[in-house]
């Protein structure tokens, strides 16, 4: 027998007595120590299913500012792409002949007051002769037919005084016409927005009515979506869906929460779907643009309660769908069946309870009944 094999035979004597001396037990338990574990509680939420439907970001205020009033275009104070403010002058036309119409009608208004005050001065005098006259009627000097006569040129300067007031009245109205036609020479943005097509150059004739420039309001964007008909019942004024929209920032995706402002009841036949318009508040440091594309997450049913437990719990082996939980200072394996998805979350149908403490770090490497220590779900990352 060689030196290798009574090596052998004692080691083999020696494992026999610390086996039948009980040893056994505590060298088993110095190869299986207890796992440190994170643990998250299984728990009821709400669930809302969702799906997403491709929607625009649409102008509250957009359109074309047309010319007011007729003439030559005489200045552009804007280019494409700038920004303006209410009231900013974005374009002048030549005021030449406005200038002149206004005079004329200046004129025109203060020969009508001086007919109007010559008028006054004429009946004044006519008033007085008319009662000296009835002031003879006890005289034999009063004459009925003076008297008459005096009476009726009386009534024609009123009449003519009238007249007079009248023209008055349709100089003062011209003069104003001119007014605004001389204001409305200098054409304005309506409300702030950014200058987005010019209709016209400087030299060309406009009349009222023609498109000088259009304007886009990027500042109080909404949401528009085409929205399935069957799917308006879950939409009501006020309800907030969620949205996903691409901007210039680092991310690459800006997400909020938008809330329906209106349904326009008007289906489109072809597609089967009704036009809803959400306010949203978007972060207006991003570059943001009429007509760019948005992800809205509309509602497929009515929210419900449901048992959730956290997705990285769920251990998937041989077809079965598992999660260990601790219990008695062990790691039970228990099966369970899953649902819809809830964020970070599975909705469970069976298997778990409320307040089971499901491991969800370190599951990885768990047996069946395996000794753990855990984290408690308060301080579990």
């Amino acid at each position: 027998m060689n030196s290798k094999t009574t090596l052998y035979t004692i080691l083999t004597a020696l494992i026999m007595v610390f086996s039948i001396a009980g040893i056994t037990p505590s060298v088993q338990a110095q190869d299986n120590p207890s796992t440190p574990v994170f643990v998250d509680a299984v728990r009821e939420e709400p669930l809302s299913q969702t799906m997403p439907v491709i929607g625009r970001l649409v102008a509250t205020q957009s359109g074309v500012v047309a010319a007011r009033t007729t003439g030559p275009l005489g200045e552009f104070r804007v280019q494409v792409g700038d920004r303006v403010k209410k009231d900013d002058v974005v374009a002048v036309l030549i005021k030449d002949a406005l200038e002149s119409r206004r005079e004329l009608w200046l004129a025109q208004v203060a020969q009508a007051k001086s007919r109007v005050g010559t008028s006054k001065a004429q009946l004044q005098l006519r008033d007085q002769e008319l009662k000296r006259l009835k002031s003879l009627e006890s005289s034999s000097a009063f004459s009925q037919a003076k008297l008459d006569d005096k009476q009726q040129e009386v009534a024609v300067m009123k009449s003519t005084i009238a007249e007079h007031r009248a023209a008055l009245d349709v100089a003062k109205a011209n003069l104003m016409l001119a007014d605004i036609d001389l204001y409305n020479a200098d054409i304005r943005a309506p409300y702030d927005s950014v200058i987005a097509v010019r209709h016209t150059n400087v030299g060309s004739f406009v009349r009222a009515g023609d498109p000088v420039i259009t304007l886009i309001d990027d500042t109080t964007l909404e949401i528009a979506a085409d929205v399935p008909t069957e799917r308006i019942p879950g939409l009501t004024k006020g309800v907030s869906v969620n949205y996903v929209l691409t901007d210039n920032s680092k991310t690459g995706v800006a997400t909020g929460w938008a809330s329906v402002r209106a349904i326009i009841p008007d289906e489109n036949p072809l597609t089967r779907t009704r036009s809803v318009r959400f306010s949203a508040e978007l972060d207006q440091g991003s570059i943001l643009a009429a007509n760019q594309s948005v992800t809205v997450m509309i509602p497929i049913g009515a929210p419900r309660d449901v048992i959730s437990v956290h997705k990285d719990a769920i251990i998937n082996k041989g077809g079965n769908t598992l999660v260990y939980i601790a219990l008695d200072g062990k790691a039970v394996i228990r099966p369970v069946k899953l649902g819809d998805a809830v964020d970070g979350r599975f909705e469970i149908l069976n298997g778990l309870k409320i307040g089971d403490l499901v491991v969800v770090r370190g599951n990885e490497r768990l047996r069946p009944d395996q000794a753990i220590t855990f984290t408690s779900p308060d301080t579990a990352g």
